[in-house]
């Protein structure tokens, strides 16, 4: 299993959001909790996926393919793209 693959579908979300260069306070308001919880996920995500920061993570994202990095996974509701879903929860904040 790939490190990516470990990764649920909130986590991925999360990924995504920083990777589109969100704050936790932007994220926290799509993924509709707490910047805490938001930094729970941020700790889980760093050491599945063997990174130190938002900066090594946006990269590891940027490499695996950008917005669409997680779609080959499965890890999406059904019928949902997860880059849609980031976007229109990034919409609002505009």
């Amino acid at each position: 299993m790939s490190p990516r693959e470990q990764l649920n579908y909130t986590e991925v979300r999360v990924a995504t959001l920083v990777w589109q260069g969100r704050t936790n306070p932007e994220i926290a308001r799509v993924v509709e909790t707490s910047e805490q919880v938001i930094k729970n996920h941020l700790r889980n995500i760093f050491d599945k996926l063997g990174v130190w920061s938002r900066l090594e993570l946006a990269l590891y994202v940027a490499s695996h393919g950008g917005s669409g990095w997680a779609e080959p996974l499965g890890a999406k509701p059904a019928g949902t793209s997860l880059a849609a879903a980031a976007t229109a929860g990034v919409a609002g904040l505009a």
